[in-house]
């Protein structure tokens, strides 16, 4: 029993002596490895500012910075680093970017990503050097367009942040919170909640049409001079913007319109000769057409080379184009598709198929979507088919 209780006694004794020992160790080291950790955090941040010297961590509290922004330091030389977040292809996509005094990108870097392609390893090179007003300038990289589209975007929020640091101010909203606020200034009774509508009616100087989701009205995209102007009109037609009178009177004649238009659908299962890809055509009372027809895009399976991929998803494009009844398109919008993400899915993007508004038979062929040929090819095709269809109804087929 006496042998057991000293036992216990020399092992209390051991653990004590240990534990004295490891704090007294970690008293010693502990300043070092804080200091080698610094060291290595500061080394990661000289590789996009080498002349940076010493860097300092920013009190991100104290600023209203763009939502991407994951840190920032301020260094010796007057200029900062940032690291941000994108989505390209795939979530998560880190780089660090420095900035110097003079609001020049002096280097940017994709710490980690779930990119497919591997174009943001070296994108950051054409960055360098870049001021806020020509990020816009330097090109996508061809086949990986959201990927070096959302690195350009990280660089501006970069940018923007550095701005921000030097006690400028700047709009760090995003394309989606502007045209959100826009609306919400344009016609207040909305409450901040619209829709777009598909234009089928020729409306003169109008780019976009929303429509309050409590129906209290309408808000027209106009131009005034180079810039967008969003005039909101309440449910009986009448303009509530503040607006010139030209442009009042305008904006009056096509809420008129817009407020009586009326589609009614048109039997094609007469027509023989009505393309397959056609899927419902619709008339307004003014004469023009509404066209739905299905592609095949690259989830179909065009051509020898295409029907190798096993990730192919069997889905068509469906588009829907506005036209009048002399075969000019009014709208072209993209209802449904599943082509590849980050490549045949820009056809999903505003940017893309809103190319298409204004086109005739003559040049809708021009446009195109970079690195994606069968998407570009079955969309081609699918609006074709719309034409087709029309000079058919319109007996000139």
């Amino acid at each position: 029993m006496k042998n057991y209780i000293k036992s216990i006694i020399s092992l209390t004794v051991i653990i004590a002596l240990v534990t004295v020992a490891l704090a007294a160790t970690n008293y010693v080291t502990a300043p070092i490895i804080e200091k080698n950790a610094g060291a290595a955090a500061n080394e990661a941040l000289l590789v996009v500012m080498p002349d940076g010297g010493d860097f300092t961590p920013v009190d991100m509290t104290q600023y209203t910075l763009p939502e991407s922004v994951l840190e920032a330091y301020t260094a010796s030389n007057g200029g900062c680093v940032v690291k941000l977040s994108a989505t390209g292809y795939g979530p998560d996509m880190i780089i660090m970017c420095g900035v110097d005094a003079d609001g020049n990108v002096t280097g940017a870097v994709c710490l980690s990503s779930n990119e497919t392609l591997g174009a943001e390893k070296t994108y950051g090179d054409t960055l360098k050097g870049a001021k806020i007003d020509t990020v816009e300038d330097i090109a996508t990289v061809s086949g990986a367009t959201m990927t070096t589209g959302a690195y350009k975007g990280a660089v501006k929020d970069a940018l923007n942040t550095a701005i921000i640091l030097g006690g400028g101010s700047v709009d760090i909203r995003t394309p989606e919170q502007i045209l959100a606020d826009n609306l919400a200034v344009a016609l207040p009774a909305g409450d901040g909640k619209f829709t777009s509508m598909f234009i089928c009616e020729v409306l003169e100087n109008v780019s976009a049409v929303y429509s309050a989701d409590n129906e209290k009205g309408l808000v027209f995209v106009t131009k005034s001079g180079e810039e967008d102007l969003f005039v909101g009109v309440d449910e009986n037609g009448a303009v509530v913007s503040n607006v010139p009178d030209d442009v009042k009177t305008n904006i009056e004649n096509a809420a008129k319109i817009m407020m009586a238009s009326k589609l009614t659908e048109v039997d094609i299962s007469g027509y023989d000769n009505m393309p397959a890809n056609v899927d419902k055509v619709s008339k307004t009372e003014s004469g023009n057409y509404v066209i739905e027809v299905h592609a095949s895009g690259w989830g179909m399976g065009i051509g020898d080379e295409a029907q190798y991929d096993p990730n192919l998803s069997n889905e068509p494009i469906y588009i829907k184009v506005a036209m009048t009844k002399d075969g000019k398109i009014i709208s072209c919008i993209t209802v449904k598709q599943a082509e590849t993400e980050g490549l045949g899915s820009v056809c999903a993007n505003p940017d893309f198929y809103t190319q298409y508004n204004g086109k005739d038979e003559t040049n809708y062929k021009d446009i195109a979507i970079s690195g994606a040929t069968f998407t570009t090819k079955g969309y081609r095709t699918g609006v074709g088919k719309a034409f087709e269809a029309v000079k058919i109804l319109e007996g000139v087929a």
